[in-house]
């Protein structure tokens, strides 16, 4: 469970590999299968036998609402998942007429609004929405009641982005997943299983590859990995993806091994060709690279020592095989750069393989997704474009490095116009003084819409410690030239670093206030510092000014450190108010104001300079 409006990239750039070394890789997304089965009208039916049958005890508004209205939402949800699919798109007139849908608890955020008599509660949302915008959001809303449903009829932890999420993230202990896998399945878990059952009955694999990108995705993926052993235990199955390779690189717990046969860490490539080589009796089992497997009872980790393969030859992704027309164009959140990862289907692909910077003590700098950095040519680079646009009809990418290097970015740009190879992109990026007015103008020439990139914790003083490489002046230059050249431009934040203080706190506010005043960003996203074990901070504590507690005792799950700072600053209470001001940013509101309103708790005036970014932007 990722996102629904388009297939998370990691099955794409495994199956295109595969096949270039003549492997027949086939791949389904079964995430999306998932929820159209459920809101499907079978699944609609079931779901209403499950709301039916809870004691009056447990009904809740969420449940009654469904139950009352049932026999309409049967009828328009078909309709509305065509009309978020493209399908239908005159429905939208329909929609947002307010009475075609009918309207459980998500839509009372539209009646919060408090504005004019008789003026549209969606007028604020960064300018009037168009009529399918406010169709998509509308449709959206009534999506998220019927997951509301789902989770107070049948699965307490559903979610559409992180199911079961608690079960899986920095969880050291394989015992809760364990038991929610032992018991009985539900709706949500026949759904699924019945769907991977199909799935093994039309490819007829040999293996089976689970793609895990984040804890929300592990709870699932193992019912169907629990489903396939039941069904056809000769299938060798094979766990990877993000969360395996930031979580379980300690993986000692055998009990996950009754799910799946293998687990690989990092790049698939090479631990994928080892293990098929092996299981086709041409390679030893102690000649698997990066690959963890349970031998007599026992988790055993084998790595024989082999070069990656070079990121110029893993292939074109392709999307053969997924049901492209089906995904879900959802409008959730009305913020202009979040949207984007909800709203539209876009060909994801990667720039460069890991970070061309790799010194940021928040970021997990010591793994291979991070570490090992390899760029493209340009002139690759187009051609997997070209390729990409040519099987899936569509123009828009996302490109979903870590932070895409600006030189590479350049030649990117130069070979797309000298080819008049139109498309629009977006992706992250570092706010580094390489990105000259003259390079974000020929970048957006060459069809980048958006950027993404840390300011964080918008302190000099804190950028320096995380060895950020940047300033806020800096980066004031930088978004500026982006925002000038018409880019979309938002920016990362991050509050309860160590050391910071409640004045870092506050200064941080104002400068993001004079950025917006300024208009070098358009949105932003406030985020709460984590420590990981993978981290500067997490390795070395000592050299941030705190003192990690320790890890419990496990033989699962291992990210997330707790640690103790000094400075004692009440991050929980301030972050309110950062995120209250930032709110009221985006949308134009409160930009000439004392940034102190926001904060719900007593706080320092501002150090920072009340013309500061103007002053740096005059001084570019």
């Amino acid at each position: 469970m990722t996102q629904l409006n388009t297939p998370y990239p990691s099955t794409a750039y495994l199956t295109g590999f595969l096949r270039s070394r003549g492997i027949d890789a086939r791949q389904a997304d079964l995430a999306l299968a998932l929820v159209l089965e459920l809101f499907a009208p079978a699944g609609l039916a079931q779901l209403h036998e499950a709301v039916q049958a809870l004691p009056e005890a447990e009904r809740t508004p969420q449940t009654a609402w469904f139950a009352a209205s049932f026999d309409t939402i049967a009828a328009v949800a078909p309709r509305t998942i065509a009309f978020l699919q493209g399908r239908d798109p005159t429905l939208a007139h329909r929609i947002n007429t307010r009475t075609f849908l009918p309207e459980g608890a998500r839509f009372a955020s539209l009646d919060h609004y408090v504005g004019e008599e008789g003026e549209d509660p969606l007028a604020w949302a960064f300018g009037a929405l168009g009529l399918q915008d406010r169709a998509r959001h509308l449709a959206t809303l009534f999506l998220n009641d019927l997951a509301d449903v789902l989770r107070d009829a049948v699965d307490e932890r559903f979610e559409f982005v992180r199911y079961a999420e608690k079960l899986a993230a920095a969880q050291p202990h394989f015992d809760p997943l364990a038991q929610a896998l032992a018991e009985p399945p539900h709706l949500i878990d026949r759904t699924l299983q019945r769907l991977a059952l199909q799935a093994l009955d039309e490819h007829d694999p040999g293996v089976v590859l689970l793609s895990v990108p984040f804890p929300g995705s592990v709870y699932a993926a193992l019912r169907i990995a629990q489903a396939i052993k039941a069904a056809r235990p000769e299938v060798v199955t094979v766990l990877g993806g993000g969360y395996v390779n930031t979580e379980l690189r300690d993986l000692a717990e055998p009990r996950l091994f009754d799910f799946v046969d293998h687990v690989t860490l990092d790049s698939g490539e090479r631990p994928l060709l080892a293990l098929l080589e092996h299981l086709a009796g041409r390679r030893s089992r102690a000649r698997l690279v990066r690959t963890f497997s349970r031998e007599g009872g026992e988790v055993r980790y084998t790595n024989f020592v082999e070069p990656d393969i070079p990121f110029e030859e893993v292939g074109t992704p392709t999307w053969d095989g997924l049901p492209l027309d089906r995904y879900l164009s959802l409008l959730d959140m009305l913020n202009p750069m979040n949207r984007l990862w909800s709203d539209g289907r876009w060909n994801k692909l990667t720039v460069a393989h890991g970070c061309y910077w790799k010194k940021c003590s928040f970021c997990d700098v010591s793994l291979d997704y991070i570490s090992r950095y390899e760029a493209a040519s340009a002139t690759v680079l187009v051609d997997r474009i070209e390729a990409i646009v040519k099987e899936t009809g569509q123009t828009g990418f996302h490109f979903v490095d870590e932070a895409a290097p600006p030189k590479v970015l350049k030649a990117l740009a130069e070979e797309l116009i000298r080819r008049g190879v139109a498309i629009s992109w977006w992706g992250n990026i570092r706010f580094e003084k390489t990105f000259t007015p003259e390079l974000c103008q020929l970048l957006a020439d060459s069809g980048c819409i958006a950027v993404s990139g840390g300011l964080e914790v918008a302190s000099d003083r804190l950028l320096k410690l995380m060895k950020k490489g940047v300033s806020v002046e800096q980066v004031a230059r930088v978004t500026k030239a982006f925002a000038d050249a018409g880019v979309l431009v938002h920016a990362y934040l991050m509050y309860g670093f160590p050391t910071q203080t409640a004045q870092d706190t506050v200064d941080a506010l104002e400068y993001v206030r004079q950025l917006f005043e300024n208009g070098c960003i358009h949105s932003g996203f406030f985020h709460r510092f984590a420590c990981t074990v993978h981290s500067p901070v997490g390795l070395n504590p000592a050299d941030y000014g705190v003192t990690l507690q320790p890890l419990p005792e496990g033989r699962f799950a291992r990210n997330d450190v707790a640690f103790v700072d000094p400075t004692g600053t009440d991050h929980d209470r301030l972050g309110q108010g950062l995120k209250k001001g930032l709110y009221n940013f985006m949308h134009g509101i409160g930009l000439d104001g004392d940034i102190r309103a926001w904060f719900p708790v007593r706080v320092p005036k501002t150090t920072v300079p009340r013309r500061f970014i103007e002053r740096a932007l005059e001084r570019a």
